[in-house]
């Protein structure tokens, strides 16, 4: 399968383009301590549907030595108290930060909610450094998506202010279907 990747960037907190808020209550919440067994959890439950399918083999000890790095943080989105979707950062880099991972749960998608969570996501990435003493401020905040990730995450990239700075194209395998968020989770009878 040919798939096509596009990197994006902000180089000022003022690149931000805000979305209104959504119509339903949205708090979003720092994980503050390490827990595999949670970014498991949120990395399938949301990227499941979307091929998300690099980190499924990773062991309980790679989930810790990834998470338990400073600058890395993860961000837990709730819609009237239920987890709708996350973002984690990695701001391991100096002076940049990556939004890693972001989504919605599929069963909250086309909601309102994402342009929402991608604003708390990148006013997060922007100040990062301020919750880690001795890291530089950000001056760069970059994401990456493609073509298997859901088909409104380009658009709202860009409607927050992202810009393109590098397009790749490749050929990849992919399973016949996605994973999902477990097995038979989905699946019409």
């Amino acid at each position: 399968m040919e798939i096509t990747t596009w990197h994006l960037e902000q180089t000022s907190p003022d690149d931000l383009s805000a979305a209104k808020p959504p119509a339903v209550p949205v708090t979003v919440t720092r994980a503050e301590l390490v827990s595999p067994e949670l970014n498991r959890y949120l990395y399938t439950a949301v990227g499941g549907d979307w091929f998300w399918i690099d980190r499924l083999g990773w062991s309980w000890d790679q989930w810790i030595e990834w998470l338990d790095r400073p600058g890395v943080e993860t961000w837990v989105a709730y819609a009237q108290g239920t987890p709708c979707g996350y973002f984690e950062l990695d701001g391991t880099v100096e002076g940049e930060v990556e939004l890693a991972y972001f989504g919605l749960m599929s069963s909250f998608v086309g909601k309102g909610l994402g342009g929402h969570l991608l604003t708390v996501a990148l006013r997060e990435a922007w100040t990062l450094a301020e919750r880690w003493p001795g890291k530089a401020p950000a001056r760069r905040v970059t994401v990456h998506t493609c073509t298997t990730d859901g088909p409104a995450a380009l658009k709202n990239y860009q409607a927050r202010g992202f810009r393109l700075f590098r397009t790749e194209v490749e050929e990849a395998e992919l399973p016949a279907e996605t994973p999902g968020p477990w097995p038979g989770a989905g699946k019409k009878k």
